[in-house]
């Protein structure tokens, strides 16, 4: 699945290219700067598909990575309203995690994001065995949500959206587009879209953890359901909110004479 997109970029030309549409011109050398935009996209796991759209699906680790995020919590939160037991529950969300790492490793995938997932699981676990409390499973990633909010905050008032270094490699923009004011306006709007999906998961989560046991279906429920899904849907707005608009057509230019006389 890619984001829909009624007018697709296909590299130097299209309305999601800055420039003039359908216009041909000579081959350029991709800059420095354009491929330091492209480092950071893929560093922060973003892909095009082969029409130069983002390939939302493949950006959010595609269904086996979706997967490898979803199913710790969901093997948490089913053995213990089953078992009752912390640990025991603990341990069967912790070794779910460690299966998608055996079967990278059989896949001969890149092991990187099974790797964080174990990580970031374990730390969960820890801290909700060290704390005895169920719902802390959860509290680990209300700061990881936090600190995203405030890095790209901080990025849309330093004029360096995120969106943008994002969405500027898929489009071919590299970092030209911080040259136009317009498009660094996009880009915030783009970046406060996504800042806005996290921002939503603090606020309808946080309370269902201070509500301690009694809120832990429904805080485990909707970090399922707030995770990969609405991370695509925030994805795909702001890359139709962040689209070029279309170049216009030159007006054709009338003769000196004036227009010809009818016969």
């Amino acid at each position: 699945m890619t984001a829909p997109q009624p007018d697709p970029s296909t590299g130097s030309q299209g309305p999601d290219t800055p420039g003039h549409a359908g216009t041909p011109g000579p081959a350029q050398e991709p800059s420095p700067m354009a491929g330091l935009a492209a480092e950071y996209a893929a560093k922060a796991g973003l892909h095009r598909t082969h029409d130069g759209r983002v390939d939302v699906l493949r950006s959010a680790g595609g269904i086996q990575g979706i997967a490898e995020s979803i199913a710790p919590g969901l093997v948490f939160l089913v053995a213990f309203t089953v078992t009752r037991e912390l640990t025991l529950s603990l341990v069967a969300a912790l070794a779910a995690a460690a299966v998608f790492t055996v079967v990278r490793l059989v896949q001969r995938k890149p092991l990187t994001q099974a790797l964080a997932g174990v990580v970031g699981v374990g730390i969960s676990a820890w801290l909700a065995n060290t704390t005895g409390k169920a719902e802390d499973f959860y509290l680990p990633g209300f700061f990881t949500n936090a600190g995203y909010i405030l890095a790209m905050v901080l990025s849309i008032f330093l004029k360096w959206p995120v969106a943008g270094l994002l969405f500027g490699f898929i489009r071919n923009e590299g970092l030209d587009w911080r040259k136009d004011p317009a498009r660094v306006k996009a880009y915030q709007v783009g970046t406060w879209i996504i800042v806005a999906v996290l921002a939503l998961r603090l606020a309808v989560q946080v309370p269902l953890y201070l509500m301690g046991p009694d809120g832990l279906a429904a805080l485990a429920t909707t970090r399922l359901i707030m995770g990969a899904p609405l991370y695509i849907l925030g994805v795909w707005i702001a890359w139709l909110v962040t689209r070029p608009a279309p170049a216009q057509p030159a007006p054709e230019s009338q003769p000196k004479d004036g227009p010809a006389a009818a016969d």
